[in-house]
């Protein structure tokens, strides 16, 4: 059943991976579809690796995928996603590969079938540049990283 809001991406399994389960959604609240992955990895702690998922899909023009971390596995074991959140192009026919770093203290087995990250699908909106000599003014200005929170003046030290 295609509910009114669902976008068709048509998807490829890739050879020796008609076993496993397309990408999908866990609840009916989820944003996110679990990706599972298509190989046997052992990740070694403080090594990162691309995992293979044994599917290609073609997303629509004004789309993306963002791939992001599964919060179980970064809370439990430190895995997630190193270039969080990912991006996959709406022109990019390959296969997906979700790039894991381990950031734990253990090596971490990745088995085939296990969940390993989630895809959102997500609108594109495309920037076009507009030169300027100027720039309105903000009660901000140009104060950088960190103005927005407290600054070290307003922060009691841990005792």
């Amino acid at each position: 059943m295609t509910l009114p809001d669902t976008i068709p991406i048509p998807v490829l399994r890739l050879p020796g991976s008609a076993d496993l389960p397309l990408p999908a959604y866990s609840t009916q609240g989820a944003s996110g579809m679990d990706v599972v992955s298509a190989q046997e990895h052992i990740l070694p702690a403080g090594d990162r690796a691309a995992i293979a998922t044994g599917i290609a899909f073609a997303i629509p023009e004004g789309y993306e995928v963002q791939i992001r971390p599964r919060s179980g596995l970064a809370l439990k074991h430190g895995i997630t996603v190193l270039n969080a959140p990912g991006t996959i192009d709406c022109d990019y026919r390959g296969e997906l590969k979700i790039i894991l770093v381990n950031l734990g203290q253990e090596p971490y087995k990745i088995r085939r079938g296990d969940r390993i990250a989630q895809a959102v699908l997500a609108p594109v909106r495309r920037a076009a540049w507009l030169p300027v000599t100027h720039l309105d003014e903000t009660a901000r200005g140009e104060a950088g990283f960190g103005s927005t929170g407290f600054g070290a003046a307003d922060v009691e030290p841990i005792r």
